[in-house]
């Protein structure tokens, strides 16, 4: 498979600069990869993809718990309670997705099209 070979690619270009395995792969991208998921790794996603992504998950976790710490004795109006939710969850999925930005750079890692797409 191409994605397959980029991936192996970019893994090994991702752990010759010293970064942890648990930061270019992290457990969420190896169950998406084992799911069968095409997905490149982090440093070489697009901005956007990770803000989006980073930014759904956090949002719904976060609100996760609110919604059990709080309970559902304390009413909250809905849009001021998704305001609680959202906001956080772009403000993270924005710092993480620049974090990965700006390790691309620091390493200075080609773009995901550059990679060989065979062996």
């Amino acid at each position: 498979m191409v994605s397959n070979a980029r991936r192996a690619a970019a893994l090994n270009l991702l752990a010759a600069t010293g970064i942890r395995r648990s930061n270019y792969a992290p457990p969420g991208v190896r169950l998406l990869w084992f799911l069968g998921v095409d997905a490149p790794p982090p440093h070489f996603a697009r901005f956007a993809n990770i803000a989006l992504a980073m930014a759904s998950v956090f949002g719904v976790t976060y609100g996760l718990l609110l919604w059990l710490i709080e309970g559902r004795a304390q009413f909250t109006p809905m849009p001021f309670a998704l305001l609680r939710v959202v906001v956080p969850g772009l403000l993270y999925g924005l710092a993480m997705a620049q974090y990965y930005a700006y390790g691309r750079h620091k390493y200075r890692l080609p773009s995901w099209s550059d990679l060989p797409a065979e062996p």
